[in-house]
Protein backbone atom coordinates (compact mmCIF):
# COMPACT_ATOMS: atom_id res chain seq x y z
CA UNK A 1 0.00 0.00 0.00
CA UNK A 2 1.42 3.81 -1.06
CA UNK A 3 -0.08 6.74 0.39
CA UNK A 4 0.53 10.24 0.06
CA UNK A 5 0.10 12.72 2.71
CA UNK A 6 -0.40 16.50 1.51
CA UNK A 7 -0.61 19.14 3.09
CA UNK A 8 -0.08 22.94 3.53
CA UNK A 9 0.99 24.97 6.17
CA UNK A 10 2.30 28.46 6.97
CA UNK A 11 4.21 28.12 10.38
CA UNK A 12 5.10 25.01 10.52
CA UNK A 13 2.35 23.11 12.81
CA UNK A 14 0.53 21.00 10.07
CA UNK A 15 3.96 20.19 8.36
CA UNK A 16 4.65 18.43 11.61
CA UNK A 17 1.60 16.91 12.26
CA UNK A 18 1.90 15.13 8.87
CA UNK A 19 5.31 14.26 9.52
CA UNK A 20 3.81 12.57 12.97
CA UNK A 21 0.98 10.56 10.73
CA UNK A 22 3.46 9.39 8.40
CA UNK A 23 5.41 7.77 11.35
CA UNK A 24 2.09 5.71 12.27
CA UNK A 25 0.92 5.50 8.61
CA UNK A 26 1.59 1.55 7.44
CA UNK A 27 3.32 0.89 3.78
CA UNK A 28 5.24 3.22 1.80
CA UNK A 29 4.33 6.36 2.85
CA UNK A 30 5.43 10.10 0.60
CA UNK A 31 5.01 13.40 2.12
CA UNK A 32 4.15 16.59 0.05
CA UNK A 33 4.47 20.13 0.95
CA UNK A 34 1.90 21.86 -1.76
CA UNK A 35 3.87 25.14 -1.13
CA UNK A 36 7.00 23.51 -2.47
CA UNK A 37 6.22 21.03 -4.77
CA UNK A 38 2.68 18.68 -6.14
CA UNK A 39 2.18 15.45 -6.66
CA UNK A 40 3.38 13.95 -10.23
CA UNK A 41 0.89 11.52 -10.33
CA UNK A 42 -2.25 10.54 -7.68
CA UNK A 43 -2.41 7.14 -9.96
CA UNK A 44 0.25 5.45 -8.12
CA UNK A 45 -1.34 6.15 -4.54
CA UNK A 46 -3.68 3.87 -3.05
CA UNK A 47 -4.75 5.82 -0.13
CA UNK A 48 -4.35 10.16 0.02
CA UNK A 49 -4.37 12.25 3.26
CA UNK A 50 -4.85 16.01 2.61
CA UNK A 51 -4.20 18.27 5.67
CA UNK A 52 -3.85 22.17 6.32
CA UNK A 53 -4.13 24.62 8.87
CA UNK A 54 -7.07 27.31 9.41
CA UNK A 55 -5.61 30.75 9.14
CA UNK A 56 -7.65 33.51 9.66
CA UNK A 57 -10.78 31.18 9.13
CA UNK A 58 -9.40 29.35 5.90
CA UNK A 59 -7.11 26.98 4.54
CA UNK A 60 -4.34 27.54 2.56
CA UNK A 61 -4.94 28.60 -0.99
CA UNK A 62 -2.28 25.22 -1.91
CA UNK A 63 -4.56 22.41 -0.37
CA UNK A 64 -7.73 24.30 -2.12
CA UNK A 65 -6.19 24.39 -5.23
CA UNK A 66 -4.99 20.91 -4.79
CA UNK A 67 -8.40 19.27 -3.32
CA UNK A 68 -10.32 21.15 -6.65
CA UNK A 69 -7.77 19.88 -9.44
CA UNK A 70 -7.69 16.60 -8.01
CA UNK A 71 -11.51 15.98 -7.18
CA UNK A 72 -12.11 13.41 -9.47
CA UNK A 73 -9.21 11.46 -8.62
CA UNK A 74 -9.40 12.20 -5.18
CA UNK A 75 -13.07 10.54 -4.82
CA UNK A 76 -11.90 7.82 -5.93
CA UNK A 77 -9.08 6.76 -3.53
CA UNK A 78 -9.26 5.97 0.22
CA UNK A 79 -8.91 9.46 1.27
CA UNK A 80 -8.50 11.04 5.05
CA UNK A 81 -8.56 15.10 5.52
CA UNK A 82 -7.31 16.68 8.57
CA UNK A 83 -6.90 20.11 9.87
CA UNK A 84 -4.84 22.19 11.92
CA UNK A 85 -6.86 24.53 14.39
CA UNK A 86 -6.86 26.58 17.65
CA UNK A 87 -10.63 26.36 17.92
CA UNK A 88 -12.59 22.86 19.07
CA UNK A 89 -15.97 21.37 19.23
CA UNK A 90 -18.03 23.07 17.14
CA UNK A 91 -16.24 25.49 15.95
CA UNK A 92 -13.65 23.35 14.72
CA UNK A 93 -16.10 21.18 12.96
CA UNK A 94 -17.09 24.59 10.82
CA UNK A 95 -13.87 24.76 10.08
CA UNK A 96 -13.06 21.41 8.83
CA UNK A 97 -16.62 21.87 6.87
CA UNK A 98 -15.63 24.81 5.04
CA UNK A 99 -11.86 24.07 4.15
CA UNK A 100 -12.50 20.99 1.98
CA UNK A 101 -15.31 20.60 -1.10
CA UNK A 102 -18.78 18.99 0.21
CA UNK A 103 -17.71 16.12 -2.64
CA UNK A 104 -14.25 15.16 -0.48
CA UNK A 105 -15.71 15.46 3.00
CA UNK A 106 -18.73 13.28 2.07
CA UNK A 107 -16.03 11.05 0.75
CA UNK A 108 -13.54 10.75 3.10
CA UNK A 109 -13.25 7.47 4.87
CA UNK A 110 -11.19 9.25 7.55
CA UNK A 111 -11.57 12.64 9.25
CA UNK A 112 -9.37 14.34 12.08
CA UNK A 113 -8.51 17.70 14.13
CA UNK A 114 -5.11 17.59 15.47
CA UNK A 115 -5.19 21.23 17.60
CA UNK A 116 -2.77 23.21 16.81
CA UNK A 117 -0.11 26.24 17.90
CA UNK A 118 0.96 29.50 18.25
CA UNK A 119 4.52 30.24 17.88
CA UNK A 120 4.68 33.35 17.94
CA UNK A 121 8.18 34.25 17.04
CA UNK A 122 7.63 32.44 14.14
CA UNK A 123 4.54 34.84 13.01
CA UNK A 124 4.60 37.86 11.08
CA UNK A 125 4.14 41.22 12.65
CA UNK A 126 0.21 41.43 11.37
CA UNK A 127 -0.56 37.64 12.48
CA UNK A 128 0.73 38.46 15.95
CA UNK A 129 -1.13 41.49 16.48
CA UNK A 130 -4.10 39.45 15.58
CA UNK A 131 -3.79 36.94 17.24
CA UNK A 132 -3.27 38.54 20.61
CA UNK A 133 -6.24 40.43 19.93
CA UNK A 134 -8.87 37.96 18.71
CA UNK A 135 -7.50 34.93 20.95
CA UNK A 136 -6.10 36.61 23.60
CA UNK A 137 -2.82 35.05 23.19
CA UNK A 138 0.47 36.90 24.25
CA UNK A 139 2.64 33.58 24.54
CA UNK A 140 3.58 30.55 22.94
CA UNK A 141 0.63 28.11 22.72
CA UNK A 142 0.80 24.16 21.38
CA UNK A 143 -2.35 22.27 21.49
CA UNK A 144 -1.37 19.71 19.14
CA UNK A 145 -3.13 16.36 19.58
CA UNK A 146 -1.18 13.78 19.60
CA UNK A 147 -3.96 11.38 20.42
CA UNK A 148 -5.99 12.32 17.73
CA UNK A 149 -3.22 12.00 15.24
CA UNK A 150 -2.36 7.95 16.35
CA UNK A 151 -6.49 7.47 16.42
CA UNK A 152 -6.23 8.85 12.67
CA UNK A 153 -3.28 6.57 11.87
CA UNK A 154 -4.85 3.85 13.23
CA UNK A 155 -8.21 3.86 10.81
CA UNK A 156 -6.28 4.96 7.76
CA UNK A 157 -3.79 1.17 8.68
CA UNK A 158 -7.06 -0.28 8.25
CA UNK A 159 -8.75 1.54 5.75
Amino acid sequence: MKTLIVYGTKYGCTEGCAKDLAKEVTGEVELCNLKNSKPADLEKYDKVIIGGSIVMGGIQKEVTEFCSTNLETLKGKKLGLFICCMRDGETAETQFNSAFPKELVEAATIKGYFGGEFILKKMTFIDKLIVKKVAKVSSDTSNILKENIHKFAEKMNIA
